[in-house]
């Protein structure tokens, strides 16, 4: 065999190979693995190499070359937009459609609505009932993790302060991640106005978040929040008890007592046993609420007693307040109508 022969033969071994290399890198790329009878769950932590991607990708059969991946997120830049979440894959899927996944951000959330007005304990149960927290867990770390020490809420922990809104946190989301998305909301609206307007106030940031709880318990109808705050700030500067039926019912563990028994039962919130402020907030109140606290209406206002429909009856006088009583009973046709601000004794 002269050195021709051999030179061709070597070419069209190469040839040969190249071509196979070829088709084999066309095989994966034009045909995906087969589709999962169970998605697979893929997390990616922020600020993972694309190696490291792609390598959980392939370990877990999403994609079956870690290697041409990587030379396509290289090629094409998207391994610098890969955007950390848990993702489901349910197979099936070229190596660009998985890509566009990652890059879009088509990750797994959990979406928890938190109302206005809820306590820590029921946060934790709604957290809880989503499946994304162990409710005993968040509510130690809410009272006494190292995340609400460093902020310095003091004793209570993190009450009033687990801003309501409608969240959307990844299966696998910490505590602490939790608990941080709720506080971010909640600075949001501490600006430099806001604080300048609580010490106008005379406040602390903790008593004015206290107050804006008990508002935020207090009100039903949204327009009387700033009517109801301005009872309240009416009595605190006459050194009269606040008397509002939320604080004597409160408890860590959530409301037991009914309120005709709570009131009567002297406890560190029960605003009928002391004039001022319980310790801490009640409740993590909303917006409104804050800006109620914040700027109250300009009344005279002392007392208030609740409607069959939630509002209220604003009274200057106690006289005025017993008259309201007796007229609720009367319209409404119950033997008792829930009175707030009244001067009830407390059993001690």
């Amino acid at each position: 065999m002269n050195g021709r022969t051999t030179l061709t033969m070597a070419i069209l071994a190469i040839t040969a190979l190249g071509a196979a290399t070829v088709g084999f890198a066309a095989w994966i790329w034009f045909v995906p693995p087969g589709r999962f009878s169970v998605p697979q769950i893929v997390s990616i932590e922020k600020g993972e190499s694309t190696r490291t991607v792609v390598d959980r990708l392939a370990k877990a059969g999403v994609i079956r070359s870690p290697e041409l991946m990587l030379l396509y997120a290289q090629l094409t830049g998207t391994g610098r937009r890969i955007r950390p979440g848990d993702y489901a894959f349910r197979g099936g899927e070229r190596i660009e459609q998985v890509m566009a996944h990652l890059v879009r951000g088509d990750f797994i959330v959990v979406t928890v609505a938190i109302p206005e007005g809820l306590t820590l304990h029921q946060v934790s149960e709604r957290l809880g009932a989503a499946g994304i927290v162990c409710q005993p867990d968040f509510e130690d770390a809410a009272r006494t993790g190292s995340l609400v020490k460093s902020l310095e809420f003091g004793p209570l922990g993190a009450e009033g302060y687990l801003f309501p809104a409608t969240y959307r946190f990844r299966p696998r989301a910490t505590v602490d991640e939790i608990l941080a998305a709720m506080f971010s909301r909640f600075y949001q609206i501490m600006t430099p106005g806001t604080v300048r307007r609580i010490f106008e106030l005379g406040l602390t940031p903790r008593e004015m978040v206290t107050l804006a709880s008990i508002i935020e318990t207090e009100a039903r109808a949204p327009g009387e929040r700033k009517l109801i705050a301005s009872v309240f700030y009416n009595r605190m500067r006459l050194n009269m008890p606040l008397q509002s039926d939320p604080t004597a019912k409160y408890s860590f563990e959530g409301e037991t007592e009914p309120v005709a028994a709570a009131v009567r039962i002297p406890s560190t919130f029960n605003t009928y046993a002391f004039a001022g402020l319980p310790p801490g907030p009640i409740a993590n109140p909303g917006l409104k609420s804050i800006e109620a606290a914040l700027y109250p209406a300009h009344t005279d206002y002392l007392y208030f007693v609740a409607r069959d429909d939630g509002t209220h009856v604003f009274s200057r006088s106690l006289r005025e307040h017993e008259t309201a009583i007796a007229m609720l009973k009367r319209t409404s046709g119950h033997t008792s109508v829930e009175s707030t601000r009244t001067s009830m004794p407390i059993s001690r």
